[in-house]
This record gives structure tokens, C-alpha cells and sequence, in this order.
């Protein structure tokens, strides 16, 4: 489990390394207050789990309460590699004079970890390996020994960096072997002017194998989820957010993994992840639906069942409870197959949803969802229209079983493919 930067920050407090003082906020409002409470001048953090948050723009300086509360709604919805910015960390800046790189990983080929270290901190340490690989120092440290005074020692003088670190890199230790971790890093590690040693950003992933010993873990795992994964999981749903526009559910792992690649085939991005399992109800169907559909990126759906347990005439009803209590502005394409597949098929028939799309193949399915993500800002419009005359009228002339109006949901995937067959 990886940690926000705010959540890493916490871990290294309390194992006694320095960092500044900060708060987590999440509207402009917030930390414009934030910043007052720490002297006005501060530094604006988007909290996403990716690296490149500076050259995105998510890390910024402010010089007063008001540049915070300006710069705060900027970061605030920001889109960084694919992840929403929902909070930034406001923190007091720090007066350097000296950027370093320090972290701790397992080497699961060795069966120990690594210490990491050099005096080259501030940027991804993979770029400094890449251009001076003598500028990184990687040391062997052996789980049973751990690390011991003479060893941080060895670390820093390994990596060039001061000996006044050696304390810091034993508390990182703690950090990792206290906390179940896999990686604890820090960079920038820094030096300031008056000569203290400051941890300015954290990243620490956490061993899920470890979670029946450490149940800290279940508020940190509430807190480090995107808001649709934790609202997934308070449902038991199995959901992982991804970052392109087609929204993917499915039965089971291995269905819902090649619908993912095929989606990818057709020149699209799947949204999520999302196995409603093997034996799902209508219920969990609706759940699911209605958690995809929240998803502002998602611009169409995709489900694509292989009734077993589950049946398919089940997967129907859901997806029709669902459109019961949510309004569908979002092109949804439903494919079908194996147990009750034609009773399923007859359900979402004699719904005539103007926005719902049935294919017979896997293939047609995600060409058709694919194209229909592209072209989204016609289809959102489209979409307003007839779900709002869908709405007025609870009824369509047009049939949702119809194949013969939309070629992209043919049974031949070559035609599925092709866009001029759209």
C-alpha cells in the first residue's frame, strides 16, 4: 500500500525525523487558514501517489495567505499523470542549503534490503542513475543485523553524505522495519542553514502481507485511497482507479484484465479496474454501475460479463435498478454471454435506453466503447438530450438490442474495429 506524502511525513515524525510543520486541506478556504496558522509564507503540495508533481505544477511557493488560497485552488482538481488532486499539503518552507537522497527497499532477488543514498537529492534518483551511476550508492544491509550505528556510518560516507545524517538514517530504518515497509524514502533529505536535517518529501509503500499486525493500517488505508476506491471497498467491491476514459466492469479477475487489454487494442484507456466476482447480485451490479458512472473521467462503459454463477439475466436487472436511481449521461455498452445471456439481452431490450449499446463480442463491445469515449464531447451532448427526453418519456423507439444501427457493435471484430464503420 502506498502512502500519501502527508501519511509518509506522519511516520517519519513520529520515529523522530525532522520535517516541517504542515497541515492537509482540501478547499482554497482551508489553506489560506493553514497558512496563516504557519507564518503566512508556505509551500503548496498536491497530494497524488506519482512522482513529477513539480514539473506538473503541483508544488508551488506562496508568499502570503491570500497567494495560498490563489494557488491552492489552482492545485486543488489538477490532473498529474492521470491522478485528481482532491488535497494539497500546506507546509512552512525551509531555507536550504544542501539537497540529498536517502531510502531503504527490499531486494527480493537477495532476500535483504538496500540502503540507497546520494548527494544528489531533489530529482528522481533513477535520473541521476542513469547520467552518473557512481553518484548513487547502494548498500546491502542484512534484515538481522539491521542497521547499527557503525552501519549508518558506512551508509553515509558511501553516499557522500554528511556524517550528521547517520542518526536520520537509523530512524529511517525504524521507519521501515517498525511499520512492515517495503520502501521508505526520503528526497530531498536536506541540510538547512542552520545545519539541521530535514526530511522535505517522504514516499513509504507498505507491505499488505503485514496488515494482521499493524491495525494502524485500516484508518491509513481509508485515508490513502482515491475516494471512489474507498467507497468501493465500503461496498466490497473489487476497484482500482485507473487514468483513461472507458469505464470497465466485468466477473472476474481475468475477464475484467483482458477486457482491459482489449479496450488498450482499440486505442482507448480503461478507466478502472472493477470485478464485480463470480457470483454478484443485481445489487452489487447497481453498486458498481453507480460508482463507474460517478467517475468524471469515465466518457463510456463498458460491461462485459461471461454468466456463470453470476447470470447474465441477473447483470440486466442491475444495471436497470441502477438506472433507476442514477441519470445516464454516459454512453453504456453491454455485452452478454454464457448463462441467461439471452433473457439478459431481452431485460435491457425492453428497457430501450437511447444510451445503452449491446455487442455479441468482447471486440465489438470495446471498439464500440472506444469510439464512443472519443467522441465524448458530441456524445455528452447527445447523451443530455436523450437521457432527458428518456427521462420525460420512459420510453425510445430506438431498440438497445439494435445491431444493425451501429455497426461498431457488430459480431465481426474487424468491422467492430474499424472507425469508418462507426
Amino acid at each position: 500500500m502506498d502512502l500519501y506524502e502527508h501519511q509518509a511525513r506522519e511516520l517519519l515524525h513520529e520515529n523522530g525525523v525532522l520535517v516541517p510543520r504542515a497541515e492537509v486541506v482540501d478547499t482554497a478556504e482551508a489553506a489560506r487558514a493553514a497558512a496563516e496558522r504557519l507564518g503566512g509564507r508556505v509551500v503548496i503540495k498536491a497530494q497524488v501517489k506519482t512522482g513529477g508533481r513539480g514539473k506538473a505544477g503541483g508544488v508551488k511557493l506562496a508568499d502570503d495567505p491570500a497567494a495560498a488560497e490563489l494557488t491552492a485552488r489552482r492545485i486543488l482538481g489538477m490532473d498529474i499523470k492521470g491522478h485528481t488532486v482532491h488535497r494539497v499539503m500546506v507546509a512552512e518552507p525551509v531555507e536550504v542549503a544542501r539537497e540529498m537522497y536517502l531510502g531503504f527497499a527490499l531486494d527480493r532477488a537477495a532476500g535483504r534490503f538496500l540502503a540507497i543514498a546520494s548527494a544528489e537529492g531533489g530529482m528522481e534518483i533513477e535520473e541521476v542513475a542513469a547520467r552518473r551511476p557512481e553518484a548513487v550508492a547502494r548498500i546491502a544491509v542484512d534484515p538481522a543485523e539491521g542497521v547499527t550505528e557503525a552501519k549508518a556510518a558506512e551508509i553515509a560516507v558511501a553516499g557522500g553524505l554528511p556524517r550528521e545524517t547517520a542518526e536520520t538514517i537509523r530512524r529511517l530504518w525504524t521507519v521501515l522495519t517498525a511499520h512492515d515497509a517495503l520502501l521508505v524514502e526520503v528526497n530531498p533529505l536536506v541540510v538547512t542553514r542552520d545545519g539541521a536535517i530535514v526530511a522535505l518529501d517522504g514516499k513509504v509503500t507498505l507491505d499488505d502481507n503485514a496488515r494482521f499486525r499493524q491495525p494502524s493500517w485500516d484508518d491509513a488505508d481509508d485515508r490513502a485511497r482515491d475516494p471512489l476506491e474507498a467507497r468501493a471497498a465500503a461496498a466490497g467491491l473489487g476497484y482500482v482507479k485507473l487514468d483513461g476514459q472507458v469505464g470497465v466492469i466485468g466477473n472476474g479477475a481475468g475477464l475484467v484484465m483482458s477486457t482491459l487489454d482489449v479496450v488498450a487494442g482499440c486505442g482507448a484507456r480503461p478507466a478502472d479496474f472493477l470485478d464485480i466476482g463470480g457470483g454478484a447480485s443485481a445489487q452489487v451490479m447497481a453498486d458498481g454501475l453507480s460508482l463507474v458512472l460517478d467517475d468524471p473521467d469515465v466518457r463510456s462503459v463498458l460491461v462485459n460479463v461471461f454468466g456463470g454463477i453470476t447470470a447474465c439475466d441477473a447483470v440486466a436487472d442491475g444495471i436497470v435498478r441502477a438506472l433507476d436511481t442514477v441519470t445516464l449521461g454516459k454512453p453504456l455498452v453491454v455485452r452478454l454471454d454464457g448463462n441467461n445471456a439471452a433473457r439478459g439481452r431481452a431485460i435491457l431490450g425492453q428497457l430501450a435506453h437511447p444510451l445503452v449499446h449491446q455487442a455479441d463480442t468482447m471486440d465489438g463491445a470495446a471498439a464500440c466503447a472506444a469510439e464512443l469515449a472519443a467522441t465524448s464531447v458530441t456524445a455528452v451532448t447527445a447523451a443530455a438530450a436523450a437521457a432527458s427526453a428518456y427521462g420525460a418519456s420512459g420510453t425510445s423507439s430506438a431498440s438497445a438490442t439494435s445491431t444493425t444501427s451501429n455497426p461498431s457493435t457488430t459480431s465481426d471484430p474487424s468491422a467492430a474495429s474499424d472507425p469508418s464503420a462507426v
